[in-house]
C-alpha cells in the first residue's frame, strides 16, 4: 500500500492556512489551538460582551504551564483579580464563585482553576461557540478561505484528488 500522507499528514504552511474554519467548525477544541481562531473568537465576543470567557480559559491554559511557585502565585492573584473576585474587571459566571476567597492563592497548584475552566469551556462551547459558527465574521472568514482555495491552477486541484483517491 503507497503512503500518500506527505502533505495532509504533514504541516506544509500553504495547506494550513486553507481551511481553518474546516478546523474550527470541528471543535472549540481546535479553535482554541489556532492563534487566528482565538483572535477570530475573540472578536465575535467581544460583539457579545463575553470575551471575558475565552480570556479566563487562555489564561488558565497559561497557567497550567506554570512551574516556577512564585510565578504561579502571581498569575493564580491576577486570573483571582481579573476574572473571579467580586470586584474583578471582566468577571466570568461560574458556579461556587461566591466561595473562592484569596485563602487559595497561597498554595496555588496548576489545576487550581480547572473546575472553572472546563465550566467556561462548556458554556462557550454550547453558547458562543454554536453562535459563532453561524455569525458573519465567521462565514465571511470562511468564504475568504474558500476564494483563495479556488485560486491555484486546476492542476494542483486535479493532483490532490488524484492523491485523495489514490489513483
Amino acid at each position: 500500500m503507497e503512503h500518500t500522507h506527505d502533505s495532509d499528514g504533514s504541516s506544509s504552511s500553504s495547506r494550513q492556512s486553507l481551511k481553518n474554519t474546516a478546523k474550527w467548525a470541528a471543535s472549540l477544541e481546535n479553535l482554541l489551538e489556532d492563534p487566528e481562531g482565538v483572535k477570530r473568537f475573540r472578536e465575535f465576543l467581544k460583539k457579545e460582551f463575553s470575551e471575558e470567557n475565552v480570556l479566563f480559559w487562555l489564561a488558565c491554559e497559561d497557567f497550567k504551564k506554570t512551574q516556577d511557585k512564585k510565578q504561579m502565585q502571581e498569575k493564580a492573584r491576577e486570573i483571582y483579580t481579573t476574572f473571579l473576585s467580586s470586584k474583578a474587571s471582566s468577571q466570568v459566571n461560574v458556579e461556587g464563585q461566591s466561595q473562592l476567597n484569596e485563602k487559595i492563592l497561597e498554595e496555588p497548584h496548576p489545576l487550581m482553576f480547572q473546575k472553572l475552566q472546563d465550566q467556561i469551556f462548556n458554556l462557550m462551547k454550547y453558547d458562543s461557540y454554536s453562535r459563532f459558527l453561524k455569525s458573519d465574521l465567521f462565514l465571511k472568514h470562511k468564504r475568504t478561505e474558500e476564494e483563495e482555495e479556488d485560486l491555484p491552477d486546476t492542476q494542483t486541484a486535479a493532483k490532490r484528488a488524484s492523491r485523495i483517491y489514490n489513483t
